[in-house]
């Protein structure tokens, strides 16, 4: 039986703690905030409630999987899973509508040619089909195993069959997500609702390598999920589950620094001094904490390790309304910016000025749960905005939060008049809550790019030392931090030898 030190309570680093506990070592989570969930928060205020992270889950089966190797109550259990149908609501720049079925490719191409025209969900479900050979190319490296010692050659082979297009002579393949949409969906509005999901997770879909078509595809194939009472509660169990597997909780510890000791992690110590030995270390931490931790420790990609992407973080709005939520309306909006090219060039650009009529995400959960009573109702307002403070920062935040709701009352009608009182929660809650600089938020790991979108893998160059959640492989998202806790897990209970789950 081993001791294990794990830094932070984050859902990859509880993840890690419950398998590692299940496999009879002692573990004990060294948490500096006072709760659990790393970003996975609930703001709670006069009856209301809100997610403040991921308000939506993807790849329920990660954490199903997670349930049924460390004890007897499955995920269904402990927490109420429910599909979300539509799967979102789109609503474009031009006006144009349309609400997507979850998990249907026949109901969402009919969708499709109903709302933007014949052909245009023939087309949708074609790019779902390439997305899927995507999928298959890059399922087991990019989450079940860990990552090649030769991660390279994930950054130099594009996985998505791309379409060949003919243009003054040329023949092209699509490279990025703009030019799967401009080249084979060949709908501005298809082309949005694509980008979307690149930008959803703080991507650029003028860079993004068109391997990021698994991200949608994703969503398509697996569904869409609402975890009855919110997202915090899949953050609940998880710790729950923990401690039932006997894994220590020491809330308020804040780590100074990485023990080491003939070469190898050998415990934590504490800002208050306290000195906690340890046979492994594993750090649910963004790359720059590390350094601070363990002095010319090196994250492990191989030969070198795989380049990080621009950070991003969100601006988020909570909205306590009157008036109760309609039947019929659903969970999810995306109303899409009415000049993307401008918003891409201010949010990835770095120019620190608020969006005029930004992407928003609309969370319109229908849930008892959330509200003072039926009268009410509770929304969520998301919007993709550089990490860190902008010039001028609560100005242009305060400026970017009001833009979001304007921009929301296209998919809301009579919002403004609803509005008791609003919350905005910049990345600063976000680098609160989770500790990344700037509030940065990472993004799934994905391939092609030149490995722009790969993330170190989980050892590091100090032996014992491991490295957890969404700043180490396999990336940012709910799903990616339950693998991450899986690799983990196996790496230190099988050794360098793991290759993964089968």
């Amino acid at each position: 039986m081993a001791r294990i030190a794990v830094i932070g309570a984050g859902m990859g680093a509880m993840a890690a703690a419950a398998r590692l506990a299940v496999a009879g070592h002692r573990v004990a989570v060294y948490e500096r905030t006072d709760t659990y969930g790393g970003a996975v928060r609930r703001f709670e205020r006069d009856g209301f409630g809100f997610d403040t992270g991921p308000g939506l889950l993807t790849l329920p089966a990660v954490y199903r999987d997670l349930f049924v190797k460390t004890g007897k109550e499955p995920l269904e259990d402990c927490v109420e899973l429910v599909q979300v149908d539509p799967s979102a609501r789109h609503v474009f720049a031009d006006g144009t509508e349309v609400s997507l079925p979850n998990a249907s490719r026949a109901g969402v191409v009919a969708a499709l040619d109903e709302a933007l025209g014949a052909g245009a969900g023939e087309r949708w479900g074609d790019f779902l089909v390439r997305a899927r050979e995507a999928w298959d190319r890059t399922r087991r490296p990019l989450l079940e195993e860990p990552l090649w010692p030769d991660w390279q050659v994930l950054a130099e082979k594009e996985p998505y069959p791309a379409v060949p297009h003919k243009r003054l002579l040329r023949t092209r393949r699509a490279g990025t997500l703009s030019e799967i949409g401009a080249w084979e969906l060949r709908d501005e509005r298809l082309a949005a609702l694509l980008d979307s999901a690149a930008l959803g997770h703080g991507l650029d879909p003028r860079t993004t390598p068109a391997s990021a078509a698994v991200l949608p595809y994703m969503e398509h194939a697996f569904g869409t999920w609402y975890v009855r009472g919110g997202v915090r509660e899949l953050a609940r169990a998880v710790y729950e589950r923990c401690v039932r597997r006997r894994v220590q909780f020491v809330f308020g510890a804040e780590v100074a620094r990485i023990l080491e000791k003939d070469g190898r992690a050998a415990g934590v110590e504490l800002t208050d001094g306290t000195v906690a030995e340890a046979d492994f270390v594993v750090a649910g931490v963004a790359p720059d904490a590390l350094g601070r931790f363990v002095p010319g420790t090196a994250l492990r990609g191989g030969d070198e390790v795989p380049p990080q992407p621009g950070r991003t973080s969100r601006l988020t709005v909570l909205l306590a309304l009157r008036g109760g939520r309609p039947g019929g309306t659903a969970h999810r909006t995306v109303v899409h910016a009415q000049d993307q090219q401008a918003e891409w060039e201010l949010v990835f650009g770095g120019s620190g000025e608020a969006v005029a009529r930004p992407t928003v995400t609309v969370l319109r959960p229908d849930d008892p749960a959330l509200v003072p009573d039926a009268a009410h109702e509770a929304v969520v307002l998301s919007s993709v905005i550089p990490a860190g403070p902008p010039q001028g920062a609560r100005e242009v935040l305060d400026r970017h939060a009001e833009n979001m709701i304007e921009a929301a009352g296209r998919a809301v009608p009579g919002l403004r008049d609803r509005i008791l009182w609003t919350e905005v929660l910049t990345p600063a809650a976000v680098e609160e809550a989770t500790g990344a600089v700037g509030g940065a938020i990472p993004a799934p790991a994905l391939a092609a790019g030149a490995g722009r979108l790969l993330h170190p893998g989980n050892a590091t160059t100090l032996t014992g030392l491991f490295t957890v959640g969404g700043w180490s492989h396999p990336g940012g998202g709910l799903p990616h931090a339950g693998m991450s806790g899986a690799l983990v897990a196996g790496l230190i209970v099988e050794g360098p030898g793991f290759r993964g789950s089968q």
